[in-house]
């Protein structure tokens, strides 16, 4: 009596998600966006692409206050119907969770992971007349001046903050760091002299370097970038660094139906692939990296334990 029961309401279940996914959507979709600038445009154009896509409206909404964390737990919150969506990047995902003394979310549990977008093309930047014409060089200063090389970045916790950590970790070397809540007045700070080194996203600093005004002399990803194969990574410049993670995805909140998770991957790598967003995220310095809802889970599993070594050798203390 008890198994037939069980039957009956695991038969009910399917029949209700079915119906569900059947007549998703029905209504506005609202996505969540805790970033700005480039993610931003790009996010907005693929949202665009999707309303078209699935006769819906898909609603905007951003909200970047506290490094992205209060936006990612309006998600972890929402209904699980699929009528409320995250855009995110690593810096809410996964750095937040160690750099914060407190989190009001599980960046694994709070989350339904549908897909990751793409990756951002991170460079070093230095001024025209720097004397730096390598990461070897910005080295060999440092370790000859401890504590008196200046880098900036887009703030504490960033990707480009952790990279910076990393790479004195693993070169034995002190650098001192300058955040900075506008990363265009980072590149100007850079321009200057003020700084000596700026670890930034390629899309800020290619108008600058475009014009003479920046000097790039490494790119801070796994690889080299199609539009600047001529400018060697860090990595291939100091042994043993690799970058830290630095994606961005798609999230809903925990426990949605799964084919409406599919559908929503679907219509998301449909989207990234529209010639339209490919131009743009070119012209940003934007990878596309898109995943199944399987790989995401992976990949945050895996970056989340290698985020936590990098903050732990950096030994980098939550605030």
């Amino acid at each position: 009596m008890k198994l037939a029961c069980a039957v009956c309401a695991l038969v009910s279940v399917v029949s209700m998600d079915s119906s569900f996914s059947q007549s998703y959507p029905s209504k506005p979709i609202h996505n969540i966006l805790n970033v700005g600038g480039g993610g931003e445009t790009i996010a907005r154009l693929v949202a665009g692409k999707m309303s078209e896509s699935m006769g819906v409206p898909i609603v905007i909404e951003q909200n970047t206050a506290g490094a992205g964390s209060i936006a990612s737990a309006q998600v972890s919150r929402a209904a699980p119907d699929g009528y409320t969506f995250l855009y995110t990047t690593t810096n809410a995902q996964l750095y937040r969770v160690f750099l914060a003394r407190q989190v009001p979310y599980d960046p694994v549990k709070d989350f339904t992971p549908i897909s990751k977008l793409g990756e951002a093309i991170l460079t070093v930047a230095v001024p025209p007349d720097s004397p730096f014409k390598s990461m070897g060089d910005v080295i060999a200063w440092a370790r000859s001046n401890p504590g008196k090389l200046t880098y900036a970045t887009s703030g504490v916790g960033t990707t480009h903050h952790l990279s910076a950590e990393l790479l004195g970790t693993v070169a034995g070397v002190e650098m001192l760091h300058v955040p900075y809540k506008d990363s265009n007045q980072a590149a100007t700070d850079t321009l200057t002299g003020r700084i000596q080194i700026n670890f930034t996203i390629f899309g800020t600093v290619f108008p600058f370097a475009k014009a003479g005004k920046l000097r790039l002399i490494a790119l801070n990803n796994s690889k080299r970038y199609k539009l600047m194969s001529d400018l060697p990574t860090i990595g291939e410049q100091v042994p043993g660094y690799e970058p830290p993670p630095g994606w961005t995805a798609y999230f809903g909140p925990p426990g949605m139906p799964r084919p409406i998770v599919d559908r929503l991957n679907a219509e998301i790598i449909k989207a990234i692939n529209n010639p339209e967003v490919l131009s743009r995220m070119d012209a940003l310095g934007l990878v596309v990296v898109t995943s199944t809802p399987e790989e995401l889970a992976a990949s945050l599993k895996r970056d989340l334990e290698r985020t936590a070594a990098i903050v732990k050798a950096a030994g980098i203390k939550p605030e």
